[in-house]
């Protein structure tokens, strides 16, 4: 059997001859090599819309960390961005969720409220944040309501990793909520003793842990709303 160019053939007895010369590896040949076994185990990575949700959920477990400051920086950066591709579509722009909260525990992914005016096109904005790099991940266009994500990789999470919620304009629960937790310290460490609990239970359940933290936060909203 031929032996692949790359590869020295196997030793040959004391006193034989080889009836090709053996010439070094050049360079060039093994960073093609290394290039193609690269580019197969690609291929045969799966892409995130052909795993379940089982695989996505391992992929992307739920992790908490302490506040940092650069998630404000991140938001920014975003913010700008969206700013560049949208334009006059652009009611209003904000950083919620829990990175938007100075000291609160949260999952490093920075979630921005992104509400448009009630007669734009929902489906041509869809269409120009695909175009930009952003996934759909939830659509109800006719109920106005669209959530979308960037930062998601066949490897895991990115350096940075971003939720946006699309919504026509109003007022909006996760507006109420991020400002009252800023504004009440003793309740935002309950609702961080509450994502602690619960990561314990649902670090491989997304939705499950989602879910699980509604009662705490519709009651944190209603009795927001009561006190204006």
């Amino acid at each position: 059997m031929t032996s692949l160019p790359w590869k020295r053939p196997a030793p040959k007895p004391a006193g034989a001859t080889y009836d090709y010369p053996i010439k070094p590896m050049r360079h060039s040949l093994w960073a093609d090599i290394q290039s193609t076994e690269r580019g197969m185990l690609a291929m045969a990575r799966k892409r995130l819309t052909e795993m379940s949700k089982e695989e996505l959920w391992r992929l992307f477990p739920i992790e908490l960390v302490e506040h940092r400051d650069v998630w404000e920086d991140y938001y920014k950066e975003e913010e700008e961005n969206l700013l560049s591709t949208l334009g006059d579509a652009i009611s209003r722009i904000d950083h919620i969720g829990s990175t938007s909260v100075p000291r609160l525990l949260a999952k490093p992914i920075v979630d921005i409220l992104l509400q448009v005016r009630p007669n734009t096109d929902m489906r041509r904005i869809v269409e120009e944040l695909e175009s930009a790099g952003w996934f759909v991940m939830y659509q109800d266009i006719s109920g106005g309501e669209v959530d979308l994500s960037k930062g998601y990789t066949e490897d895991g999470f990115a350096d940075k990793v971003y939720h946006l919620h699309l919504k026509r304009l109003g007022d909006w629960d996760e507006l109420v909520f991020r400002d009252y937790l800023e504004g009440h310290p003793k309740v935002a460490a309950d609702y961080a003793a509450l994502k602690l609990d619960l990561l314990s239970k649902f670090k491989y359940n997304r939705p499950a842990y989602t879910e699980a933290k509604t009662d705490f936060i519709r009651n944190v909203v209603k009795r927001a709303r009561n006190d204006e």
